[in-house]
């Protein structure tokens, strides 16, 4: 009887996914990403600078540029239901965040649909913005 359940338990083993073991460069770059993304959230813009190149970053005008097209999108597809952007117009003070759902749509991520963007503004620079801490350290 033991040899048969280990045989069906290598079996299912074999099955599974190999395990993931991170780099501590993906670590680094996982880092960058959810601070970078907090910070525009937050209202700040992400800027960094290799040595001797231009000046990379989003500014939370291009997020406020990538939310608005993609809200667009949604209401031009006929993705929205309700009168969310109505609501979202009509709300005195905080908005209302049943509209701002509506709108955006569902996301998976950590931070919501506006980290989800924020993150897809992001994720090319995070590269050069790591390269970019390590020529700051070096100094």
């Amino acid at each position: 009887m033991n040899a048969a359940l280990n045989i069906c338990q290598a079996i299912h083993d074999a099955k599974l996914a190999p395990s993931v073991s991170e780099t501590s460069q993906e670590l680094a770059r996982t880092e960058w990403l959810y601070n970078a993304v907090e910070d525009l959230l937050r209202g700040v813009d992400v800027k960094f600078q290799r040595r001797m190149r231009q000046v990379q970053g989003v500014t939370v005008a291009d997020l406020a540029l990538a939310v608005d097209e993609h809200v667009n999108g949604r209401l031009a597809g006929c993705e929205v239901h309700t009168p969310a952007l109505g609501w979202l117009l009509l709300s005195p003070g905080r908005p209302d965040k049943n509209a701002v759902a509506e709108l955006l749509g569902p996301s998976d991520h950590p931070l919501g649909k506006l980290g989800e963007i924020a993150e897809g503004l992001l994720r090319p620079l995070a590269d050069d913005a790591l390269v970019a801490q390590a020529e700051d350290n070096e100094l």
